[in-house]
């Protein structure tokens, strides 16, 4: 049986519990700049283009994201090139946003919060030939942002007057976990990524050498809690792959390690150790 997920793996809509709906698009519409696309009483999503991204699921007096639980430690929003990046942080400014930064050698991020307390990264990565590679680990770092440059880049100014550019996407999720060896039992062992990087408390996987698809840490969620539903956070995670071999594999995988799986069109579901609901489905 294949043991691990495909170079064409990829990462599709994510989803987050929030308490306010019109606070929160507020946030994600005229702050972060991603479209809404669709609403409901229940519900929004949001994207890039016309492309879905982002789901909102309202849930009227839930508390803030707690760090102590597992789950969600942040969303990371990809951008398709480095002006994007500089046109969000100059939309941001303008919105008094605070944020977080860093270099990753890989990438360039930017860490915010939104009125939930869920953490969403907004990042640019290098060109591929730019990461450094010792065997199979990425070289990876913390490093000052260059905000002149970012904010100097060309068309900054007119980008951040608009919505997020068609290829914006989802680039990877980070977990909080409460032991690392299960993580990397359950998301290595059982799912197929690759371990690609670790720093203290924390560990990095992919699948096709990516930098990461997945990241996950113990650094306030050491032996936490799960999740509550009466809590915001990450709702949803999908994983694409890129043909019915490679989803049929891992849900055999899923159902040899007693974690089952539910059918669904073009895939299935199934939930982690840490109660993330996944959707598994062909990529189009």
């Amino acid at each position: 049986m294949n043991d691990r997920l495909p170079d064409g793996f990829g990462l599709g809509l994510a989803a987050l519990r929030v308490s306010d709906a019109n606070r929160a698009l507020d946030f994600y519409v005229n702050k972060v700049g991603l479209e809404l696309l669709t609403r409901s009483d229940t519900a929004a999503t949001l994207g890039a283009g016309g492309s879905e991204i982002l789901r909102l699921d309202f849930r009227p007096g839930i508390a803030p994201r707690d760090y102590r639980e597992t789950g969600l430690y942040h969303v990371a929003i990809l951008l398709p090139d480095r002006a994007s990046l500089g046109a969000v942080i100059a939309r941001l400014a303008a919105n008094d946003v605070k944020l977080g930064a860093a270099d990753h050698l890989v990438s360039e991020a930017i860490y915010l919060w939104d009125p939930d307390n869920n953490g969403i990264e907004i990042y640019r990565d290098r060109p591929r030939e730019e990461w450094e590679w010792r065997g199979d680990q990425v070289q990876m770092a913390n490093r000052p942002l260059d905000f002149k440059g970012l904010l100097a880049e060309p068309e900054v100014e007119m980008l951040a007057s608009k919505p997020m550019k068609a290829g914006t996407r989802i680039g990877h999720v980070h977990l909080e976990v409460d032991d690392l060896a299960k993580a990397k039992k359950f998301y290595g062992e059982v799912v197929g990524f690759a371990p690609t990087a670790t720093l203290p408390g924390a560990q990095f996987l992919s699948a096709g050498r990516y930098h990461h698809h997945l990241g996950t840490n113990v650094w306030e969620s050491r032996n936490g809690p799960p999740p509550s539903p009466a809590t915001a956070g990450l709702s949803q995670m999908t994983f694409e792959l890129p043909d019915a071999d490679s989803i049929a594999a891992l849900k055999a995988r899923l159902e040899s390690a007693d974690f089952p799986a539910s059918a669904q069109t073009d895939g299935f579901s199934f939930t982690d150790p840490w109660l993330t609901p996944i959707t598994v489905k062909l990529r189009t």
